[in-house]
């Protein structure tokens, strides 16, 4: 492998930022894991933070086409073999930037709010809204800004049961990740399914 080739997530995420906001995506992260003989690289794409929902099934499938014919063309291993997993956020993924809580409205949240003793509380509310001032919080039908600075890490909660017209209506909140897609070049044809498809690299 050349020695200008990237190969480290942060040279990466350079070259794959643009192909995935081509696909109308976010590069939410690029990790890269020794196995072996080869490596794993785990890309996770997500929707714009104006969007609610989670990333279509058949979205992540086109960008990991993409991905991978970047990933190629860049040279990023070389002849060393890889296995390539494109997926998006799970439900149990920490909010903990504020794209994340953008991303979060709608649903249904616990997370450590500093009160202004300096205590901190756990509160469960619904996310309505996350602005400059803060995150808006729905709890027990009332509403509260919660400013930034008094918000921790917050957490997706599990509803079997969403409120009637909620985009996820019809996906799974299992807490794994919304979709995988694993490219494997030993198949000829590209067999894609809910749950994974794989494809080894050359």
């Amino acid at each position: 492998m050349a020695s200008s080739a990237p190969s480290r997530p942060a040279e990466l995420t350079e070259v794959l930022e643009p192909v995935v906001a081509r696909a109308g995506l976010h590069l939410e992260g690029v990790s890269v894991t020794p196995a072996g003989r080869r490596r794993v690289v785990r890309v996770t794409v997500d929707l714009p933070e104006d969007a609610v929902g989670a990333v279509p099934h058949d979205r992540v499938a086109e960008v990991s086409r993409s991905v991978s014919t970047a990933l190629d063309d860049a040279g990023a291993f070389g002849e060393q073999p890889y296995l390539l997993e494109v997926g998006s956020p799970g439900v149990d993924r920490p909010l903990t930037e504020r794209r994340h809580w953008r991303r979060a409205r709608t649903r249904l949240v616990a997370v450590d709010v500093t009160g202004e003793d300096g205590a901190a509380r756990r509160t469960t509310g619904r996310v309505v809204e996350a602005g400059d001032d803060g995150v808006v919080l729905d709890v027990d039908g009332e509403r509260t800004t919660v400013p930034w600075e008094r918000l921790g890490t917050g957490a997706v909660q599990v509803e079997f049961r969403r409120p009637e017209g909620h985009p996820d209506d019809d996906a799974d909140d299992d807490g794994d990740a919304d979709d995988v897609v694993d490219d494997d070049s030993d198949d000829d044809d590209l067999d894609e399914t809910d749950d994974e498809q794989d494809e080894d690299r050359a």
